[in-house]
């Protein structure tokens, strides 16, 4: 069937309709079209899933043999070690890379049976555990590393989730992943995202839904999700995402580990996959995720290296400054608890605040800061950025695919026609009003010249933020992130949340999430009487997305300016301590 399909679909498209109306007589060619493109998405759909589901038990059979063959490794121990622990052990000779690796590998497939986190098990990654002692100088000498969905990896799909990458396996490693590889580090295993990356879900038609480790009624956040889910639950202790508006921080917010996002380019991008290329007035950044803090600064490090910047000179040559994460100085903190455009839920709330108290404990000084006009920010400068030409390359990435239904609401809206979207935007103006702003904004720029004021708008922004930062004589931010983990099906519906993050893709500043708290009964009493900055939709739609999370992980952000990575990681790491130190 597959077979007779694509050749109907490769004919010229006058011989196409030839052959459907011999076939079909009077029946619509249009169904019939939209029916054998269904077919096909549906076949390519099954193979994918069956070729998954090989590997899988591939995987499993051998790391069963593995593990029956040597009984002695110790799992326990292996999976209680920090990068930086598990790689001084491996040089020490006290653990051996194949053994690392099958731990982590049988830890991945437990937790992919229950989250659905994983799409692909790297099998070459088993012979290159064997010969690694050229690698043995290496800062990340012997760690198996995790790998989201769009980051190139030789030999296999970056999907992003959509059927029209499906069967494109990349010819060669993005820069990262080779440089990972020379430092040591073996890459073993590609995580789950969601349909087109461009949603704080995980699901996508191809793979499925990834569920979050604390709660399956959960996400566990987009859209490296995937890795965030895996890390938590334990089948991996280093992975590489990315993020274009939240997507490292929110997945570590949802699941409850530390990621960090990166001042845009620290890191290489080349090699790595977007649904929205040609976009770059709010851009990508690559940045890893991890347990710890120290694990983050450690992969930092070992990508930040004269490789790198060989392999990719567009990348700024800065290497990694120790003595700034080392350092012990105090620190003049802004802080804010709301950003005046989504209100944090009770739960983030309390974490920033108790996290305030603690530092403000250990010496170091607070000055209130607010974020400058942001619902500005928001609607003139982040979504007409991101939308700017009306949708259109997003939405050709959809094409001939089935929708997701976590990304069914945005897409349908994106669809609408330009003269709708208008009239919409009129008549919901008084009901709804946020949302009748974004829709009039989806309509896209109308010229060349509207994109150059956006970009001389975004630059004044980001001067005017810095300014204000210069005179509050900040070192670093500490501020809300998104969460507790939403419910599904809602991210979609609620793109407004994704302020408190997306807020620092559009500044470029380097920004982590470190976990500090769960929520508590009595953040849920209090969700009860939440009414948000505006008391619209969306207010009211955002407790209905994060209610039912007690036990959840409560993150706060850490934000510093661009480039100074190592001050943001040095203050992500204060948190982690100070924090661990508080805790009975």
């Amino acid at each position: 069937m597959e077979s007779t399909v694509q050749y109907i679909l490769d004919l010229k498209p006058n011989w196409t309709r030839v052959v459907i109306s011999t076939l079909c007589g009077t029946c619509s060619i249009g169904l019939l079209v939209k029916w054998i493109h269904r077919v096909r998405a549906d076949s390519l759909i099954l193979t994918a899933r069956n070729r998954r589901e090989t590997n899988l038990l591939q995987a499993e059979q051998v790391v069963r043999d593995y593990n029956d063959s040597h009984p002695g490794a110790d799992g326990c121990l292996i999976h209680s070690l920090s990068a930086r622990q598990l790689t001084l052990s491996l040089k020490e000779g006290s653990l051996v890379p194949e053994d690392v690796l099958f731990s982590y590998m049988t830890k991945a497939l437990e937790a992919n049976k229950i989250l659905n986190c994983c799409t692909e098990i790297m099998m070459e990654s088993l012979n290159h555990s064997k010969s690694m002692d050229s690698y043995k100088d290496g800062l990340l000498y012997g760690v198996p590393v995790s790998i989201k969905d769009n980051v190139g990896c030789k030999g296999y799909d970056s999907t992003c989730g959509l059927l029209c990458r499906l069967n494109q396996p990349a010819l060669e490693d993005s820069v990262v992943v080779e440089v990972l590889r020379r430092q040591g580090a073996i890459p073993f295993v590609k995580t789950n995202v969601p349909q087109s990356l461009m949603s704080y879900e995980c699901s996508n038609p191809i793979y499925g839904t990834c569920v979050n480790p604390h709660n399956p009624k959960k996400t566990p956040g987009g859209s490296s999700g995937g890795e965030g889910a895996l890390i938590k639950g334990g089948g991996s202790l280093l992975g590489i995402g990315t993020d274009i508006g939240g997507s490292i921080r929110i997945p570590c917010s949802f699941s409850g580990i530390c990621g960090l996002k990166p001042t845009c380019n620290r890191l290489s991008t080349k090699g790595v996959s977007s649904s929205v290329k040609g976009q770059t007035s709010v851009k990508t950044s690559v940045g890893p995720m991890a347990r710890d803090v120290d694990s983050l600064a450690l992969c930092m490090q070992a990508l930040l290296s004269d490789h790198m910047f060989t392999l990719d000179p567009t990348v700024p040559p800065i290497p990694f400054n120790t003595e700034v994460y080392q350092s012990s100085k105090p620190l003049r903190i802004g802080y804010y608890e709301n950003d005046g455009y989504q209100h944090p839920s009770p739960s983030m709330l309390r974490g920033v605040r108790e996290v305030k108290a603690l530092l403000e404990r250990a010496g170091h000084t607070f000055v209130a800061f607010k974020p400058l006009k942001m619902e500005y920010a928001m609607n003139d400068l982040v979504i007409k950025a991101i939308f700017s030409d009306g949708s259109s390359t997003l939405l050709k990435a959809f094409e001939r695919s089935p929708l997701d239904p976590t990304v069914s609401f945005p897409i349908q809206v994106c669809r609408l026609p330009y003269v709708l979207k208008k009239i919409l935007s009129v008549l919901l103006k008084p009901l709804f009003p946020r949302f009748a702003k974004s829709l009039n904004l989806l309509c896209g720029l109308g010229s060349v010249q509207q994109q150059w004021e956006l970009d001389v708008a975004i630059q004044e922004y980001i001067r005017e933020t810095i300014e204000e930062w210069k005179r509050c004589d900040l070192d670093v931010l500490l501020c809300p992130v998104i969460g507790p983990a939403f419910n599904h099906n809602y991210s979609g519906k609620l793109t407004c949340a994704l302020s408190s993050t997306v807020l620092f893709n559009l500044l470029s500043f380097p920004a982590g999430v470190v976990p500090v708290s769960t929520v508590t009964p009595a953040d849920e009493i209090l969700l009860k009487q939440f009414k948000g900055n505006f008391q619209d939709l969306w207010d009211r739609e955002f407790v209905q997305a994060v209610k039912g999370g007690e036990g959840l992980p409560v993150a706060v952000q850490c934000v510093a300016l661009p480039w100074q990575e190592e001050l943001c990681l040095r203050f992500m790491k204060e948190v982690e301590t100070l924090v661990g130190e508080s805790r009975p």
